[in-house]
């Protein structure tokens, strides 16, 4: 199917499958809307955000520990204080000025790093080209998810996940990907694998504790098969088995930089396994590797892979052709996401099927920043409306992540909420010009019944907020 200079393909290649059109972007898009979005996968940096004065995982629990140990500290001296010193502690003292009481408290260590690391994601949404390599990261962060309502830990490291665990392996082997993932801290700690003991292990024998099965559990049901995969009970408790020992090292530890991956080997249960009627010869950490590697190869996983794929980019009930198309790439390829990415770009059924998906609240106030050309200063304004849709950054529910289904986002109390959100958000960019972001965010592809209700609002306010709730604004 030719896509050449049509808007609305043009418009399909950013909202469908990007963050929506900044200033001029349209144009650029228009003579070949599908060489567009494939030039981006070329890039072998794409989607990469470079450290600079964010720490890596390492550094981002190592300081959380360094806090909570000062916490501690401190809680003990005052409580190992004597009585008078401690009823004397608040009470005004003689020629010292008083604090103001209303004075804000000075944010935890990890929320400190939690912002710095959300400003650098919205920053990256926000300038990327068309925003695919974006979409993608959000796609697996989605599929492999974490929340920071865990605790501190995760809080601390869940930017650093995203960062070092997902974004290097967008467009590599979905098996790297999976590895990267299920060894780094923030996935250990939130599925509590930092506490589970191989029954059969010196450490087992000696303490009498045993396996924790949640990581393998959401491994075989969320992140690789699926539900209906053909596992069975004895198999998650196999793979529970196998990654026994996966952990990472604390202050206390006696081997392994605090906050490092650490394969505890006296934790890890002895001897081969057999898993999926495969038997994996015991060989420490490289038995576990090398189950998520066969895993991440089963035709049920590139079935369930190619299904969400292609749920999230086009459409809840997605042509079945097109399913197909992307399970048989990722068969033939061994998993590579950059393949399975330009199998989805290619396929006429990605471009025909009707526009029913409806913006994420993350994607929606990302589009409504990069229409306007609204300079993102600090992360609060994003943040707050996206608390208020009811999508946390890196805070679902639980870890199957956050529902992708246009029921859940089009719901009326969300169209409530999202027409809120575009009044609020309108007052941030007032002095720009509706008619104007109408032409970046739409370009020729505008409904005249948009044209018109921007066109005659009584306000640049009121104008930008039917802008963004406009079907065109709303759906991809």
């Amino acid at each position: 199917m030719a896509l050449g200079n049509d808007p609305h393909a043009a418009l399909a290649a950013f909202n469908r499958f990007g963050l929506g059109p900044k200033p001029g972007d349209l144009a650029l898009a228009q003579s070949d809307p599908r060489g567009f979005l494939l030039e981006e996968l070329r890039s072998s940096y794409a989607g990469v955000i470079g450290a600079g004065e964010l720490p890596t995982t390492r550094k981002a629990l190592q300081t959380l520990f360094l806090d909570q140990y000062e916490k501690r500290m401190a809680r003990e001296a005052a409580a190992m204080a004597p009585p008078q010193a401690a009823a004397m502690e608040g009470k005004p003292q003689e020629g010292k000025p008083q604090e103001d009481k209303q004075k804000p408290k000075e944010p935890s260590a990890e929320q400190k790093i939690f912002r710095e690391e959300a400003m650098a994601r919205f920053l990256a949404q926000s300038s990327a080209r068309s925003g695919l390599i974006e979409r993608l990261v959000a796609f697996w962060s989605n599929h492999f998810a974490v929340s920071v309502a865990k605790g501190g830990f995760v809080r601390a490291c869940a930017g650093a996940f995203e960062r070092e665990a997902i974004r290097p392996h967008v467009l590599g082997k979905f098996a790297d990907l999976l590895i990267a993932v299920e060894q780094h801290p923030a996935m250990i700690f939130f599925l509590d694998n930092q506490r589970s003991i191989g029954p059969g292990s010196h450490a087992g024998r000696l303490d009498g504790k045993g396996l924790n099965e949640n990581l393998a559990r959401e491994i075989l049901e969320l992140h690789t098969l699926g539900v209906d995969g053909g596992y069975s009970q004895a198999d998650v408790t196999t793979l529970a088995r196998i990654i026994t020992g996966w952990s990472f090292a604390e202050p206390a530890s006696e081997t392994g930089e605090p906050g490092a991956f650490l394969f505890k080997s006296n934790w890890h249960e002895p001897g081969a396994q057999t898993l999926l009627s495969r038997v994996y010869d015991e060989s420490g950490r490289a038995q576990g590797e090398a189950a998520l590697r066969d895993l991440a190869r089963n035709p049920a996983t590139a079935r369930l892979i190619a299904t969400k794929f292609a749920r999230c980019f086009v459409a809840d009930q997605p042509p079945r052709e097109l399913i197909e198309a992307l399970t048989k790439n990722f068969l033939q390829t061994d998993g590579d996401l950059r393949e399975l990415c330009r199998t989805l770009i290619g396929h006429d059924a990605a471009w025909r099927t009707p526009a029913t998906k409806i913006r994420t609240p993350q994607e929606f106030v990302v589009a409504a920043i990069r229409a306007t050309g609204f300079p993102l200063k600090e992360p609060g304004p994003a943040l707050n409306v996206i608390n208020a849709l009811g999508m946390p950054l890196w805070q679902p529910g639980g870890p199957n992540g956050f529902a992708d289904i246009a029921s859940v986002w089009a719901s009326p109390e969300q169209m409530k909420l999202r027409l809120d959100a575009s009044w609020q958000m309108a007052q941030r960019v007032k002095d720009v010009e509706p008619m104007a972001a109408l032409e970046t965010a739409f370009g020729e592809a505008a409904s005249r019944e948009t044209r018109e209700a921007v066109a005659r609002a009584e306000s640049r306010p009121q104008a930008l907020a039917l802008l963004f709730m406009s079907p065109e604004f709303q759906r991809r």
